[in-house]
């Protein structure tokens, strides 16, 4: 913190070729520095750079286990518009057993897909570094 309170009243100017300012912006992009000249400054005084790494396995997991999320929860919202019209056609005695049965089918599925969006957050968690 100490740092940033410095005032900084030195100017050092550089000149780049192309090349070398897309490779300078590439490291820059991969680093956790939140401005070029903070990534620059360190560089040149040789301090510690944190980088950004990412585990290509779990970001395509990820994906995946997001579109498994959506999926879900698509299936439940299906599920709850289902046993909402046959609960308004309670009349008839057959459907009272089958609303019956289906309410120990549906909460054994909410669990598991409760289960599973834990699942999926904490891979999300691990994912995000947080």
């Amino acid at each position: 913190m100490e740092e940033e309170k410095k005032n900084r009243t030195r100017w050092l100017h550089l000149r780049l070729s192309e090349q070398e300012y897309e490779v300078l912006q590439q490291y820059f992009t991969n680093s956790v520095c939140p401005k070029m000249s903070d990534f620059a400054r360190k560089n040149l005084l040789r301090k510690p750079i944190v980088l950004k790494c990412r585990n290509a396995s779990l970001d395509e997991l990820m994906t995946e286990m997001i579109k498994l999320r959506t999926e879900l929860n698509s299936i439940g919202n299906n599920l709850n518009q289902a046993v909402k019209k046959l609960h308004t056609l309670s009349q008839i005695s057959e459907f009272k057993v089958w609303i019956l049965s289906f309410e120990t089918d549906k909460k054994m599925l909410f669990t598991s897909i409760n289960a599973i969006k834990n699942t999926i957050l904490n891979v999300a968690e691990k994912w995000l570094q947080l």
